[in-house]
């Protein structure tokens, strides 16, 4: 019902002709268009940076356009290895900021490196007789000018042929020039999809240029990099790196459905983003697992290579493109013509499933069909996934066409017997009967809301509008059902316009505005509430649930008391936005055959079956409590190879209690269970011994549990260590004082995954000499969501300089058996003497704003403050900067910048003093030094600018 709401809305507004919608940062942006249709259909496209710098570098124009021709050079070479890759566009960068701003095109308008052979009209005439689209990157950025000591921009020329003095070199001679080449191609090139721009530049914004390529060639499309331009048909998000898995790389992004967006990044593992002279390795597991996933989100992989002057590929990209030519095929229909499933389209929930597994979904949109992608297969013979209330009839295994034996209950799918699995995409074709089980009529309400994104968007059924808590937490919403129902769950689906996790990208601090902790209350009147659950949501893309068991209720009250983000990225803080909540009253029922239900078990003593909304059979077995008198025995868990494994048990827990594991009539292994609901399973996991073939486990317990199935699979990898976030201050290199020093260590410790991990122990390590006060921060279990804090004071040996010491802080604990770490440092060093204070600029202590934390390998902590400039906002805080005593000092300031950029600093609130600086390339760090006046004691010191970037700080220094 959902599917046909939205697709009758997108049909009305297509024959509206547009259709915008309010977003965060893109107000009013042409979410849906007619001219987006062709690349809305695709899934992917091939992004080709070519130019005058690739290898081997040219510094002349007709040098390098002779070898081009020279080569080889023909245009359906691209074309034909764009489709081999399932692409349907081409990306031309060649008029970039870092390959000599060539134009491969003969160009009228003096300025820059333009081709007499029209290499643009041969290769928009190749890909239109293929049905492939080509789009021309534009650089709005003239900083790379001279990189190679060779000035690439003639200024004189162009002023000549504008009648008045350019200087190419600066923005806004560059976007003047760039603004006519826009107007140059638009007149000859009718056949061209569009402009891909890499940025915005002030001249083009001033002087309308987006409007007027909408005005002049109304089909064509308009990407930007990395930004979420209003006027733009897509937004870029550019070499996203650092998720887990690696290949997720929809869980960087930041744009929510039904905006357009791509995923850029390079196919080879190493190298520049053009042919450097190497032939680097492309990662085939890594590639093809992000050009899943982003299908699996209706995120379109732009995928680039990087072709030589010839115009060829280096050897192992085109054998990963001949490789993609026939592993896309057999799967074709589950990744082209699809969209992403659990979300707006519809579909079952994308992510981590069970036993390692992790996977995403897409959806027929005109059918409703849907594919289960299992990008990493689990560690057993399964796979189990909610099924987000659609009732499963049959599935196929699309690559060999078997069917599948599959059961469904309590909002499961589990697809059994699995036995072929792919090596990089294993598919399984999913039909169902459509959805059902959920409420309708349901009003929402909350306790804040911002303007314009009131709660009862909630419950609308538009995923294209959404609920803002206008940054309160904890924040309420209460879900009025009408009257008195049975409900059993939620389904929520959470603005998708942040990460899943803290990330920093092009030094921009980024941080998942998701759901954290929870409490959920319920009432008859509105007015007597009582406790239903409370715990954390995983954060994650996609539909989220909260089981909660069977509730007789009219009023649900689900109370979030904080969202995952931190406050070191503001943009994302506490900005909790939710499109959808559904009311559940019931779950699809389809064929049971769930093996190790522990109903089905052998039972003695008190336990007993009963019914259990939320069990995967709707039974549980309850009565534990005497040990081993009252128990639930299994008599043939089978493996076909003897070992360890992961043995899962599904429990309910009115109260803290402990479970404990029998197996083949071995000394019980016992593990703690945390209080939760007495009717809503939730996993715990022990490591057992299981011989080859028939085992006999024996389940009992303490306390009032309850068991709803038990499953096997095998160990996590050694190389897997669950994802956890270990936040230990200070941050940054601590320069201290000669002599004998303290230095105060806080550490955090927040589990991020849905894991269980045991026996946590927290503590920084000091080197030999120092003595440490403080016990270890230890917990017994950690479940999502949980933290662990300790405080700590280490001192330095007495009569001694620090000289130059790190200080680990580490975090182990157990899983399943198996001890993992995770560790983070604290760096002192001994200050230079001729130095009063010496601080880096990334250092906790600072102010940063809305600048962010950038690597800097040949910077002094190998960390830098970069996005310094632009607005107020942007700046960056020294406080404290203590001296012994008022006068005059000497600023020291270590920053990094490529051409003629400016500070103003300002000391203790006074006026702000620019300081001019220079540089080249702004990776080699520079100091330079002002004069200052300081106060006794503590001063502060800021350093930004309100209307133009500043340089990138690395750190200050007083002298």
């Amino acid at each position: 019902m959902a599917l046909r709401r939205l697709c009758a809305a997108v049909v009305a507004a297509l024959l509206a002709g547009l259709l915008t919608v309010a977003l965060p940062g893109a107000a009013q942006a042409e979410v849906q268009h007619p001219r987006q249709e062709w690349l809305r259909k695709s899934t992917a496209g091939l992004f080709l940076h070519w130019g005058m710098f690739t290898a081997p570098k040219h510094l002349n124009c007709a040098e390098w356009e002779r070898d081009v021709t020279g080569g080889g050079w023909t245009p359906d070479y691209w074309i034909d290895e764009a489709r081999k890759l399932g692409a349907s566009y081409v990306v031309l960068a060649t008029f970039h900021s870092r390959l000599g701003y060539a134009r491969p095109w003969p160009s009228k308008i003096p300025g820059s490196c333009a081709t007499q052979r029209d290499l643009l009209g041969e290769l928009v005439k190749a890909g239109k007789a293929k049905d492939v689209k080509v789009i021309l990157y534009m650089t709005d950025d003239p900083q790379w000018h001279s990189e190679q000591g060779v000035q690439m921009l003639d200024s004189a020329a162009y002023s000549s042929y504008k009648g008045e003095q350019v200087d190419l070199t600066t923005r806004e001679g560059f976007g003047k020039y760039s603004y006519d080449l826009f107007f140059e191609v638009m007149k000859n090139y009718n056949d061209l999809a569009g402009f891909w721009i890499d940025n915005d530049n002030e001249y083009w914004e001033r002087n309308k240029l987006y409007e007027q390529i909408r005005q002049l060639q109304p089909t064509w499309l308009l990407s930007n990099n990395n930004e979420d331009t209003p006027i733009m048909d897509t937004v870029s998000n550019e070499q996203k790196t650092g998720m887990f898995p690696s290949y997720d790389y929809p869980a960087a992004t930041f744009t929510p459905m039904p905006r357009l967006s791509e995923a850029c990044y390079k196919l080879p593992n190493t190298g520049d983003w053009w042919y450097d002279g190497g032939n680097h390795a492309v990662d085939t597991r890594l590639n093809t697992g992000r050009y899943v996933t982003n299908a699996g989100s209706s995120i379109k992989s732009l995928m680039a290579e990087t072709p030589m002057v010839n115009g060829k590929m280096p050897a192992q990209q085109e054998a990963y493109n001949n490789f993609m030519a026939s592993w896309v095929p057999p799967i074709r229909e589950s990744i082209q013509g699809v969209e992403g499933g659990g979300y707006l389209y519809g579909g079952m929930q994308p992510g981590f499933w069970n036993d390692g597994a992790h996977g995403v979904i897409t959806i027929n949109p005109r059918t409703g069909k849907q594919y289960v992608h299992v990008v990493t297969r689990p560690r057993a013979d399964f796979v189990r996934l909610r099924d987000n209330g659609y009732r499963v009839t049959g599935v196929t295994d699309l690559r060999t066409g078997e069917r599948m034996r599959f059961s469904q209950s309590a909002g499961y799918l589990t697809i059994q017997g699995i036995t072929k699995w792919d090596e990089y995409d294993t598919v399984f074709a999913v039909e169902t009967a459509g959805q059902q089980g959920f409420y309708t009529g349901v009003k929402a309400s909350a306790t804040s809301s911002e303007n314009g994104f009131p709660a009862s968007n909630l419950t609308d059924g538009s995923y294209e509008t959404y609920w803002d808590a206008n940054a309160a937490q904890p924040v309420s919403i209460s879900l009025d059902l009408g009257r008195r129902k049975q409900a059993a769950f939620l389904a929520i689906n959470q603005r998708e316009s942040s990460p899943t996790h803290a990330r920093v990208s092009f030094g921009r601090p980024e941080d998942s505005s998701r759901i954290k902790d929870y409490q959920l209350t319920a009432s008859v009147d509105g007015r007597d509430w009582w406790h239903v659950r409370s715990g954390a949501l995983p954060s994650a893309r996609g539909t989220q649930f909260i089981d909660i068991g069977s509730q007789e209720a009219r009023f649900l009250k689900l109370t979030v008391v904080n969202t995952w983000g931190g406050p070191q990225a503001p943009v994302y803080f506490k900005e909790l936005k939710i499109d959808e909540i559904r009311v559940g009253h019931s779950y699809p029922r389809g064929f049971r055959d769930n093996p190790l239900e522990a109903e089905d078990a052998s039972r003695s003593g008190s336990v007993r079956s009963e019914f259990c909304e939320a069990c995967s059979g709707t039974r549980q077995v309850t009565g534990f409590g005497g040990g081993e008198r009252d128990a639930v025995t299994y008599r043939d868990v089978s493996v076909a190879t003897a070992g360890t494994y992961g043995l899962r048990l599904d429990l309910t827990a009115a109260e803290a209690a402990g479970v404990s594991v029998s197996v083949n009539g071995a000394a019980p292994v016992s593990v703690a269970v945390p209080k939760d609901r007495p009717d809503v399973p939730a996993p715990t996991s022990v490591a057992v011994p299981l011989n080859a073939g028939r085992n006999t486990v024996k389940v009992f317990g303490t306390g009032r549990l309850g068991l709803d199935r038990i499953s096997v699979g095998g160990l996590p990898p050694a190389s897997y260590t669950p994802k956890t976030t270990l936040t230990v201050e200070p941050h940054g290199v601590q320069w201290v004082a000669p002599g004998q020093q303290s230095v105060k260590i806080t550490a955090r410790l927040r589990l991020d995954a849905d894991d269980q991990i045991d026996a946590v122990s927290l503590a920084p390590v000091v080197p030999a000499g120092w003595t440490l006060t403080g016990a270890p921060a230890t917990r017994t279990s950690m479940r999502l969501g949980n933290l662990l804090e300790g405080v700590w004071t280490a001192v330095s040996p007495a009569g001694a300089d620090v000289g130059s010491v790190s200080i680990p802080v580490n975090a182990t604990f157990g899983l399943l058996g198996s001890e993992r770490k995770v560790s983070g440092a604290v760096p002192v060093r001994t200050r230079p003497a001729d130095r009063v204070f010496v601080r880096e600029a990334e250092d906790s202590a600072n102010q940063f704003g809305s600048t962010g934390l950038t690597s800097c390998g040949a910077c002094s902590g190998a960390e830098k403050v970069r996005n310094i400039g632009g607005s107020p906002d942007a700046a960056v805080v020294f406080p404290n900067v203590t001296v012994p005593a008022a006068g005059a000092y000497r600023l020291f300031i270590t920053f990094t910048v490529n051409g003629p950029r400016s500070y103003f600093v300002s000391v203790n609130g006074g006026a702000p003093v620019e300081v001019k600086l220079n540089g080249v390339g702004n990776n080699t760090p520079y100091v330079t030094e002002v004069p200052v006046t300081l106060n006794a004691g503590a001063n502060t010191i800021r350093f930004g600018n309100d209307s133009a970037g500043a340089p990138d700080l690395d750190q200050i220094a007083i002298g």
